[in-house]
């Protein structure tokens, strides 16, 4: 089934009913002429007609085009299934998708007070303009999924020579299917072991980050012996060290175990493309995991300019 525009809407005031029209002129800034353009990251909202569909069936209630504030209508396209950073293309209009639902401001609200209900909080989604142009009711859409890609990199001369089975690297990977497999995130999860050398560490690094990965995980060679230098490494290749997470992973976990504190891990941002640096025992890798996993979603958000 092609996915299609089947409806565009505009209003003068956020907040207002939007009234369809037949075609619409879009710049950097949003729809020329519409109260949602602007300089900000919910320039136009889209919603989906067979969510639509669905509430005039519940609620018995006929409901037009544009009555619950969205910009475009589609069809054919399962919207619950769109992840922050996606994109669709509508001609030469490329959109990047940049929220999913939001606050709905219930009684005072137009379009509560006129429809009774608002869809657009729970199904609707936002996004920015990436490139403008012009789309027409009928035009067709183009999804263009965005996978967020992780690369795992254990550091070990003993697994390297066969002395001992990589347990660091497939927990890392364990714990990012698990913590993705319910969210609407694309994932692309690969992995690799090293030994422990510094120049085959920056190969490896400054490869993914130019190969356009977005996150990567390293365990082992955090401690302050003779061969741990991946914490060095890491920081070669940074623009930014955020050192808040492992300062608070160190103390957290020091409480109990003094000798925490002496692991030298790090999180850095090359580009776009996020470092953290683990311990290599299976033990440390669950404890830092769950912490790192609790920003890692806003972080991402932020690092595209999308966080909110």
């Amino acid at each position: 089934m092609k996915y299609k525009v089947v409806s565009l809407n505009i209003s003068e005031k956020k907040g207002t009913i939007k009234k369809p029209v037949v075609e619409v002129e879009i710049n950097e800034r949003g729809i020329i002429n519409d109260a949602h353009a602007g300089d900000w990251h919910r320039q136009i909202s889209l919603l989906a007609k067979e969510n639509i569909d669905t509430f005039i069936e519940n609620s018995n209630r006929e409901t037009g085009h544009g009555e619950f504030a969205e910009n475009i209508t589609t069809k054919g396209i399962d919207l619950s299934s769109v992840s922050v950073l996606d994109r669709f293309k509508i001609n030469d209009v490329e959109l990047e998708i940049t929220q999913i639902g939001k606050k709905c401001h219930g009684a005072g609200c137009a379009i509560y007070d006129e429809v009774g209900e608002c869809i657009m909080p729970k199904e609707g989604i936002f996004s920015r303009v990436i490139t403008g142009g012009t789309i027409k009711n009928g035009d067709e859409i183009e999804f263009i999924p965005k996978s967020l890609k992780f690369h795992v990199f254990t550091l070990s001369d003993r697994v390297i020579k066969g002395e001992y089975e990589d347990l660091s690297g497939p927990k890392i990977v364990e714990h990012l299917q698990d913590f993705f497999k319910d969210k609407r995130w694309h994932t692309e999860i690969e992995s690799d072991v090293l030994s422990d050398d510094k120049m085959q560490l920056k190969m490896k690094l400054e490869s993914a980050i130019n190969e356009g990965v977005d996150i990567i995980i390293t365990t082992g060679g955090t401690g302050v012996g003779p061969r741990d230098i991946t914490p060095d490494v890491v920081a070669s290749v940074s623009d930014k060290v955020i050192p808040g997470i492992m300062e608070h992973i160190r103390l957290k976990y020091a409480a109990n175990n003094p000798n925490a504190l002496l692991s030298r891990g790090i999180v850095g941002l090359s580009g776009r493309t996020l470092i953290y640096t683990l311990p290599g025992n299976v033990k440390a890798i669950n404890e830092y995991m769950e912490e790192i996993l609790k920003t890692m979603e806003h972080l991402i958000t932020m690092i595209y300019g999308v966080g909110h």
